[in-house]
């Protein structure tokens, strides 16, 4: 029997300051506050909602979880294509944020290497896809980031694009 489901319910992270973690999802990728959690009078989590059809996401307050997740990425965003990912590098760029740059992946666009104030890598990859999957006879990986590299020189040099140095295709002119 194969079950029915249906999507991410929600995604949830433990920070070490609601405050601040609301703030920084906020300012950064728009999302809002919709829902409060108390425990025993305190606040204790969040949920927050994206208005433009990002997963929902829960920051629960828990300090010593938070630091020992630090720098694991539990996630990746979908973004529907690869100019969108162009333009939220740059939103967040001009926010003073670090990132990787929006690179060429197995199955699309990443956009890697963002943190949150806890220091969880936040990734955003495209929904868009290059690459077909069929669990017939399944993709196989060998060093994602080597792969991937050499599949984007292949697919630049089948479409007459110029390979881009820094391996991110921010700039690539793709029809």
């Amino acid at each position: 029997m194969v079950v029915t489901l249906d999507g991410v319910h929600h995604l949830k992270l433990p920070v070490s300051d609601l405050d601040r973690s609301i703030d920084w999802y906020a300012s950064r990728l728009g999302y809002q506050l919709a829902l409060v959690f108390r425990d025993r009078g305190q606040r204790s989590g969040v949920t927050l909602i994206h208005p433009q059809g990002g997963p929902p996401l829960g920051l629960v307050l828990t300090p010593d979880r938070a630091r020992a997740a630090a720098g694991f990425d539990y996630f990746s965003i979908g973004v529907p294509d690869r100019a969108r990912l162009v333009e939220l590098a740059d939103h967040l760029t001009g926010l003073g944020e670090q990132h990787a740059g929006v690179h060429f992946a197995t199955l699309g666009w990443i956009l890697p290497m963002l943190h949150d104030p806890d220091g969880h890598e936040v990734r955003f990859y495209s929904t868009e896809s290059h690459t077909s999957l069929d669990p017939a006879n399944p993709l196989v990986v060998d060093d994602a980031i080597a792969s991937a590299q050499a599949a984007e020189l292949a697919w630049l040099t089948e479409r007459g694009l110029p390979a881009v140095a820094d391996g991110s295709v921010r700039d690539a002119v793709i029809p």
